[in-house]
């Protein structure tokens, strides 16, 4: 998998990791490495993904407030266990992001 990188971020990030499960994936699979990408920008902009609409206001609440951010990007082509989802969560501190299957928070 090859670094990923961020685009005019609305807030800083960190140190961004993926889990094993993750990582492993995004090696075996170029798509999904993309899908990734596209997760993390859009993330950083603010854009939280499929989320309901009361975690939304909760990130949005979290920028101004600096408490941890959670978004969740679905896509039917990465089933894993059933699930098609990542979850990106930054840290409270923004020392990190990390990048994960729900599974394995």
């Amino acid at each position: 998998m090859d670094t990923l990188f961020v685009i005019n971020a609305v807030f800083n990030t960190g140190q961004i990791v993926a889990t094993r499960g993750v990582f492993n994936l995004a090696c075996e699979n170029p798509e999904f490495a993309q899908f990734i990408q596209k997760s993390l920008n859009r993330h950083v902009k603010g854009d939280w993904g499929d989320v309901d609409d009361e975690d939304k206001q909760t990130n949005d609440q979290a920028l101004k407030q600096g408490t941890r951010l959670l978004s969740a990007y679905n896509d039917d082509r990465f089933p894993k266990n059933g699930v098609a989802s990542i979850w990106v969560i930054t840290e409270a501190d923004r020392s990190a992001t990390t990048i994960l299957f729900p599974d394995e928070y």
